[in-house]
């Protein structure tokens, strides 16, 4: 134990180096703040569990905590304090390994995932799991995103794709049915749907909202054959099959101008700038169908499967498991939580108002989501997303990425070279971490 925790400092001291908190499409948080769930029962007897944890918006705070309370009225003699923890989650996680004071059970998101399964902090989960588990029902996907060195280390609580989101109303004024089917298609359909309303120089509606982080963009480099990571776990985005993939954005954002990010339309968000009008296609998550919803209740949108690419069809795919810290003294009750969270019941109870959708198939189907109009193709994405993962130290791939890419995009200095320094700079941080721990990466297949 202490060998492993020894080690894990020695982890966090060198990842002060690159400040390393990089937060994800899934990680959309706001405050901060502890949520005491009410007991159910306040017999002596019980035992306290702790979940850790972030939430994305008071409603599925809600959400959890009812599903925390109906796993409490279940399991008498098992109490959960859930730690909601919104600042800086994954510092917080790693400090409080070192500090033996994490919670049992506790948030991971896939991008984080090789790290932890790879510092023997985590505990594997395949001992526990029982036939009426139906391990099967998963999305094999998402799945395999944690499980390392032959053991599977966390459940997926819930996921989403990627897809077209566009509006139907600018659709029409365009000329334009459906959507379009080939990158070819958007960056003709995004040509169309821009808009000088006064013929003045300044465009009212763009076609298109670019968002110029890798993981908006790395289906666009798997497309044509290239590589986030090479198999030693070290940055390989700059090869001239993954600079087509970019090129795209590039072209069409500079040349066509008819592409815009968010800081060009003055908002926050590819979701935002889609529901105020400022873009007329977007490519988002399941996440921004409640908000649209709620926040602009009169647009009329609809989705789409992301259009082809090189012939290819990707898109990516994001996901959050629960996963059982190594050292916790209760980890038969960690994993009545876990598989319960987990399981097709407390799945369907998490997933039933839509926020999130199911990493399990018979709850996409029971729920009817494979049938949802706005949902359906979120739903397809699965079957051939790119798990969103880039190794151990994402920090340093990502950071220097989403640098020198927004330079590129904005022609401060050509594509291949932006990427060139990124991904110089990013592995020479990554050399200098490996050697400081002496420890192996991942191999990434």
């Amino acid at each position: 134990m202490q060998t492993n925790v020894s080690k894990f400092l020695r982890l966090l001291v060198a990842f002060a180096l690159w400040a390393a908190v990089f937060g994800s499409i899934a990680l959309l948080v706001i405050g901060c703040q502890n949520l005491p769930l009410a007991s159910v029962s306040s017999a002596p007897t019980a035992l306290t569990i702790k979940l850790g944890g972030w939430t994305a918006s008071p409603a599925e705070q809600k959400l959890l905590k009812e599903l925390l309370q109906d796993f409490e009225a279940k399991h008498p003699n098992i109490k959960v304090r859930h730690e909601v923890i919104n600042d800086q989650y994954m510092d917080v996680i790693k400090t409080r390994l070192v500090g033996d004071a994490a919670p049992d059970v506790f948030y991971l998101e896939a991008l984080e995932a090789p790290f932890f399964m790879s510092q023997n902090v985590l505990e594997p989960l395949d001992a526990y799991i029982t036939p009426d588990f139906d391990l099967a029902d998963f999305e094999e996907t998402l799945l395999k995103s944690f499980k390392y060195a032959k053991h599977i280390y966390g459940f997926p609580k819930d996921y989403s794709t990627l897809a077209l989101f566009y509006n139907k109303k600018a659709f029409a004024a365009a000329g334009l049915s459906t959507p379009p089917t080939t990158w070819n298609e958007l960056r003709t359909y995004s040509k169309k749907l821009t808009v000088d309303n006064n013929r003045d120089g300044r465009i009212d509606q763009y076609g298109f909202g670019e968002i110029p982080e890798l993981a908006r963009q790395a289906y666009k480099i798997k497309a044509f054959g290239g590589q986030l990571v090479d198999q030693n776990g070290y940055a390989a985005f700059a090869s001239d099959a993954s600079l087509l993939g970019l090129q795209l954005a590039i072209d069409q954002y500079q040349k066509d101008r008819s592409s815009a990010q968010k800081s060009d339309v003055g908002t926050n968000s590819g979701s935002e700038m889609f529901g105020q009008g400022k873009v007329a296609m977007v490519i988002e998550g399941n996440w921004a169908i409640p908000y649209l919803t709620e926040t602009f209740p009169n647009l009329e949108f609809a989705t789409a499967e992301l259009p082809t690419i090189n012939d290819n069809k990707k898109t990516m795919v994001f996901t959050v498991a629960y996963v059982m810290n190594k050292q916790t003294q209760h980890k038969a009750e960690a994993w009545e939580l876990i598989s319960y969270l987990t399981g097709k019941q407390g799945m369907t109870k998490w997933t039933k108002t839509g926020f999130a959708l199911p990493s399990r198939k018979s709850v996409a189907q029971k729920l009817g989501y494979d049938q949802d109009p706005l949902r359906t193709a979120l739903v397809a994405g699965v079957n051939y997303a790119i798990p969103w993962q880039v190794g151990e130290y994402p920090a340093a791939i990502v950071n220097n990425f989403d640098n020198q890419f927004v330079s590129a995009l904005l022609g401060q200095q050509p594509l291949q070279q932006a990427m060139q320094q990124a991904q110089d700079e990013a592995n020479q941080l990554i050399k200098a971490i490996s050697q400081r721990l002496d420890a192996p990466r991942i191999a990434i297949k």
